[in-house]
Parts: C-alpha cells; sequence; structure tokens
C-alpha cells in the first residue's frame, strides 16, 4: 500500500450521472487525504435505501458516488490524523464524532455539530473540494463516505478502527442500518428485562432492533409489519408474534392493546411511515410506556396524536443512528458480534 501514498489513486467507481439512471462503472482518480482525512481502501459495500432514495431524487448533485454502509482498510493518512494509521480495518460511517463540540462531550448526544449527515454536501469540508475526479471533472462525495468506489476519502471523525480480526464481509453492515435499529433498542428505549416490544418494520433495521430486544430479555417481542413473508425470519432475530395491520378492521394500535393488558412497555418504530409513527406511539402503555421513533418521514408528514396520550405518562423519543458515537461505539459493536452475544 505505501507505493501509493501521497499519489492520486485511479480506480473503479459505480458513478451515477443523472437522478435514477443506471449507474456506470467508471475509472476515477482519488486524490489523496488532505488535513483530518483518511484514503480508504473499501473492501466491501452493501446497499441501504438511503443511497437508492437519493439517486432516484431530483437534487443537482450528479454525477456523483454514493455508498455508506462498508468496510474497508486505511490506505493513507492526512495530516494531523493521528488516531489511525496504514493497514488499519475501518468501517466508514455517514455521521461522525470529532470529540470536540458540545454533542460530542455530552454523554446524551452522538449529533456531532461538524460531522452529522448532510446529505447536500458532496465536498469535503477542509478544502471545499471533492476528491474525486474524472479528466479533471470533479465527482461530488455523499454523505462524507462514497464506498461505492475502490478507493475513497473519509473524514478522520467519520472512521470506526475496528478488530483487524471481525470478517469485514458482515461487519460492513453495522456502519449504518444493524446499529440504528440495535441502539434504538438497547440505547434509547431500554426494555427492562422481562417487558414487552413491539417492533415496527421488519426490515433490516426492525430486525435489528428486535434482536436488541432478545438481548435485553424482552419476554413478548411483537412484530408488525404489512408483509407477512418477513415473519419466519425475524423469528431468528428475537420476535415472539406477530401483526399484519391489513388482517384486522381496526387500529393496530388497538390490536396490541388488547393483546398485551393496555399495551407495550416499549415500542420501536423502523418504517418512517407517519401512521405507523402514531400507531407506534399509541400502541405503548400508559404510565410507563416509551416509544422511539428511528425512520426518517416524508418532508411534508405531521405526527398528530391527541395531547391526552402523552399527559398520560406515555414518552415520545426520536433516534439518529441508536444513539451510537461513531468512534466510541462502534467497535464495542463490533466485538458484540464477536463474541456471538447472547
Amino acid at each position: 500500500m505505501t507505493s501509493t501514498v501521497g499519489q492520486v489513486i485511479r480506480c473503479r467507481a459505480a458513478v451515477a450521472w443523472e437522478a435514477g439512471k443506471p449507474l456506470v462503472m467508471e475509472e476515477v482518480e482519488v486524490a489523496p487525504p488532505q488535513a483530518n482525512e483518511v484514503r480508504v481502501k473499501i473492501l466491501f459495500t452493501s446497499l441501504c435505501h438511503t443511497d437508492v432514495y437519493f439517486w432516484e431524487a431530483k437534487n443537482p448533485l450528479f454525477p456523483r458516488i454514493y455508498g455508506h454502509e462498508a468496510g474497508g482498510i486505511v490506505e493513507s493518512v492526512g495530516e494531523g490524523v493521528t488516531d489511525l494509521k496504514p493497514g488499519d480495518h475501518v468501517l466508514p460511517v455517514f455521521t461522525g464524532e470529532c470529540k470536540e463540540c458540545a454533542h460530542c462531550k455530552s454523554e446524551e448526544s452522538n449529533m456531532c455539530d461538524l460531522l452529522r449527515i448532510n446529505t447536500d454536501r458532496g465536498v469535503m469540508l477542509n478544502d471545499g473540494k471533492s476528491r474525486f475526479s474524472i479528466n479533471g471533472k470533479p465527482i461530488y462525495h455523499f454523505v462524507g463516505t462514497s464506498t461505492f468506489s475502490e478507493y475513497t476519502v473519509i473524514h478522520v471523525g467519520c472512521l470506526a478502527k475496528i478488530n483487524p480480526l471481525a470478517p469485514l464481509d458482515k461487519v460492513c453492515v453495522l456502519s449504518c442500518g444493524i446499529s440504528t435499529g440495535l441502539g434504538a433498542t438497547l440505547n434509547v428505549a431500554k426494555p427492562a428485562k422481562g417487558s414487552t416490544v413491539a417492533v415496527f418494520g421488519l426490515g433490516a433495521v426492525g430486525l435489528a432492533a428486535a434482536e436488541g430486544a432478545r438481548i435485553a430479555g424482552a419476554s413478548r417481542i411483537i412484530g408488525v409489519d404489512l408483509n407477512s413473508n418477513r415473519f419466519e425470519e425475524a423469528k431468528k432475530f428475537g420476535a415472539t408474534e406477530f401483526v399484519n395491520p391489513k388482517d384486522y378492521n381496526k387500529p393496530v394500535q388497538e390490536v396490541i392493546a388488547e393483546m398485551t393488558n393496555g399495551g407495550v412497555d416499549r415500542s420501536v418504530e423502523c418504517t418512517g411511515n407517519i401512521d405507523a409513527m402514531i400507531s407506534a406511539f399509541e400502541c405503548v402503555h400508559d404510565g410507563w410506556g416509551v416509544a422511539v421513533l428511528v425512520g426518517v418521514p416524508h418532508k411534508d408528514a405531521v405526527f398528530k396524536t391527541h395531547p391526552m396520550n402523552l399527559l398520560n405518562e406515555r414518552t415520545l423519543k426520536g433516534t439518529f443512528f441508536g444513539n451510537y458515537k461513531p468512534r466510541s461505539d462502534l467497535p464495542s459493536v463490533v466485538e458484540k458480534y464477536m463474541s456471538k452475544v447472547q
């Protein structure tokens, strides 16, 4: 790897030239990392729905290299980078941890002022320029990661150094959806042992949320999804029973309340559908129930519920990346996988 330090690297990348048009495999030039930046050789990357959403979006930032769930190895580091060195195994993360701002110093927040997700920025913070180009034409970055390239340049604050023995083809998914769901349950909902938990949406994030409830020792984990084909797979992640709202002629929150003698202790919403969000809140038990919203709703969505649902001591919370700080916390999530925590 050392022979490429300080040099422009030519490699392959999947480039989006226009919204909704097929990605094109191109040879791109990847410039060396500048101050507080790291150039990473991407070995494995997965596809998250967020990549698809912004690929379809009619925004002006094209051409662009998408991708943000990945695992790789540090090729070289820029000036001022002391936490990482060539050869380190890392997970790029769409949000970051500068370790200096009020959010990073807070024990409660992971919403770094400097490095929190910004889908509108397509350049590096250091100089406002892209590190990708084709024949001199800049190619925009995506959420600071752009992992659909064999090499990419990332701010050091958006890289989690992990156990080199961890299989990157498996743990790469911990850099986004899985940690988001797992953390939403373990770090935010915090169900007690023996409690009841409802998980809305049984995609990757919801399955991770169910797994979190299983790890916490929940006695009942109710999976809620409009697609009953997902139920069997969800059993592997701890779900004990299931509800398909289409099977009932009443609101699903009423169905769950009847199933659980007044409501679940905790709920985690992982769809981004506003109706599911409202149901997730209204299905928790009065007095102590906590609902956690994970899914990102449509920009015009409005959350409506009667104020008495709050006055009756239900709690509504939101979470971002499962409340994990990328650099400080992700290595321990990888270790959970490595130890096959039960």
